[in-house]
């Protein structure tokens, strides 16, 4: 599904009038910054945006581990500009590079999982351009099983396809979790056709174009779709604990007869004797 600008989702559920007065439950976001950031300007950009859904989501901001190749061969590394790998032999990271390495990606992987694991519960993933990259690698390695986080949904700006020959393999299975693509249609550090490129492993698909560029865009076009696609999470979040919570209840209520029962035929055997 294709929203120029925002429109919403059709078919979505609704959260009653009564729950929306009373939401206390939020999905919980992981957000993984593109090249040359860092959680904390990554978290500033997306002030727009956060207060859109902040009904519905809270987002935790993390740091790549690498340094980003300073732009001048006479500068200084940037403590503040980060990657979360390099996929040119110069140790630099270019989107539209092909065929190139992944240095530093491993160890990137271990950072996101472990944040996952320290810092959740989380249901969701976000990224940005780089960020969004990993965050379709990620959604890749969980299909397949090769990676401990479990995304149930994933926000994806600016994202596209690595280059890096190691990474071919991982889009070799459908991804069929919700995902929400953004892009801008004058993008040209990631043009649209890498970020279309990505869509393609996903089957739950919509995307949210917009006419501008390289940008995490966060209008008033675009409000109501970040909204929808919220909601509608939230949604199935509330829906999936109401089923784990009847689940473990009938479960509970199962263990409570059997040993009842086994006590009984304890009772009796002891009478018998």
């Amino acid at each position: 599904m294709t929203n120029n600008e925002a429109s919403s989702s059709a078919g979505r559920k609704e959260i009653p009038n009564e729950l929306n007065l009373e939401i206390k439950d939020k999905v919980r976001v992981l957000c993984l910054h593109g090249y040359r950031q860092n959680g904390e300007t990554f978290k500033s950009k997306l002030g727009s945006f956060r207060k859109f859904v902040g009904k519905y989501a809270e987002f935790v901001f993390i740091d790549a581990p690498h340094k980003a190749k300073p732009l001048q061969e006479d500068s200084e590394e940037l403590s503040d500009q980060l990657s979360w790998w390099f996929n040119k032999d110069d140790g630099s990271f270019k989107g539209t590079n092909k065929n190139g390495p992944a240095f530093g990606f491993q160890v990137s992987l271990k950072v996101v999982e472990k944040a996952w694991k320290t810092r959740g519960p989380f249901q969701g993933l976000l990224g940005f351009s780089q960020g969004a990259c990993l965050v379709g690698l990620i959604c890749g390695l969980a299909k397949r099983k090769l990676t401990s986080i479990k995304p149930e949904f994933a926000i994806l700006s600016s994202g596209f396809v690595s280059g890096s020959l190691v990474h071919k393999s991982i889009y070799e299975e459908s991804i069929v979790i919700p995902t929400l693509h953004v892009y801008g249609l004058s993008d040209e550090i990631i043009p649209k056709e890498m970020s279309k490129e990505l869509t393609n492993n996903f089957k739950n698909v919509e995307i949210l174009e917009h006419n501008g560029g390289h940008y995490f865009a966060a209008t008033a076009q675009q409000k109501q779709t970040y909204i929808n696609f919220f909601q509608d999470r939230l949604q199935e979040y509330l829906e999936n604990m109401e089923l784990q919570q009847t689940s473990n209840t009938v479960f509970s209520d199962e263990q409570d007869e059997a040993n009842a029962i086994s006590s009984g035929s304890q009772t009796s055997g002891n009478e018998s004797e």
